[in-house]
């Protein structure tokens, strides 16, 4: 009776924190769900089959094997996204544009609060930018720099299936000796290579702009770099970014040639499995993947 009350409890509580991220789009909380459904599913299968004598096995045994079916279900099912997004139209390395439609930051009060941070911090907007990943939703993009010009912070805006709008940041910077540092909380995934003389740092858990900044800022004082200011727009060098990566990436194998991408889609089989591996290490664990 206990464990029945625990897994509708369990229940309620999946419930609940769904509606919460239906509003505020946490990854974190995201994590955590995932989690939870995971192990109701397994439980709860368990039970039904245990309490009906559905199948003769110990209770652990069928956790185990139900734990495991949902992996291979939800592996399959990873694996279908991830080769539907190579065949069909969507970018893997988006172009941005000057975003005009005035609509460059939503006006959600926690959102708001973000913006109100960055001038109280002596950051100014450069840019609002957009970029379209098909079917007409666009990634909004507000690009800001301190007053040196010595640091920039890129804040983009995920929109979520359920109407939610997530944040993200990405931090970065120039040094004399040529490198880029960025320090950044993304958490989808990547799977691919960055150039050399990039040094980047994911931290998916780190949600707040105020400690992913600190965090950058101590990446460079170790490091005992200095900075040059930026002299390129951000337009001109994000869309130079997206080049580089996705020549960069044709070479190393991850993306197939573009005589060949009509027959096999944009990202190799190699590729989707560095795809795979990532998308689960951040959906479950909310760490990118090393290579």
């Amino acid at each position: 009776m206990l464990a029945a009350y625990v897994l509708f409890g369990s229940i309620v509580l999946l419930l609940i924190l769904t509606q919460v991220n239906q509003r505020y789009a946490s990854p974190v909380i995201a994590i955590f769900n995932r989690w939870l459904r995971w192990t109701i599913c397994a439980v709860g299968l368990a039970k039904v089959c245990s309490d009906f004598e559905l199948i003769d096995r110990p209770v652990w045994v069928l956790n185990v094997s139900f734990f495991l079916i949902y992996f291979l279900i939800e592996t399959t099912y990873r694996w279908l996204e991830i080769h539907a997004i190579s065949v069909s139209p969507i970018p893997i390395f988006p172009r941005y544009q000057i975003n005009l439609s005035g609509e460059e930051w939503p006006t959600h009060p926690r959102l708001l609060k973000i913006r109100d941070w960055l001038r109280g911090q002596g950051f100014k907007q450069v840019q609002a930018l957009k970029a379209e990943v098909g079917g007409g939703i666009y990634l909004r993009t507000s690009i800001y720099q301190d007053g040196p010009a010595q640091i920039r912070i890129q804040i983009t805006f995920l929109p979520q299936r359920n109407g939610g709008i997530s944040v993200c940041y990405a931090v970065s910077s120039q040094t004399v000796t040529g490198y880029r540092y960025v320090t950044d909380n993304l958490y989808l995934p990547f799977g691919g290579f960055f150039p050399e003389n990039w040094l980047v740092e994911r931290s998916p858990w780190r949600r707040s702009l105020a400690r992913l900044l600190t965090r950058h800022q101590n990446r460079i004082a170790r490091a005992r770099e200095l900075l040059v200011p930026w002299t390129v727009d951000p337009l001109s060098d994000l869309n130079a970014q997206q080049r580089e990566l996705e020549q960069l990436n044709t070479e190393l194998g991850f993306l197939f040639p573009y005589a060949e991408r009509e027959d096999h889609g944009k990202i190799t089989y190699e590729g989707r499995f560095r795809v795979w591996k990532e998308l689960w290490l951040l959906n479950y664990f909310g760490v990118p993947a090393r290579y």
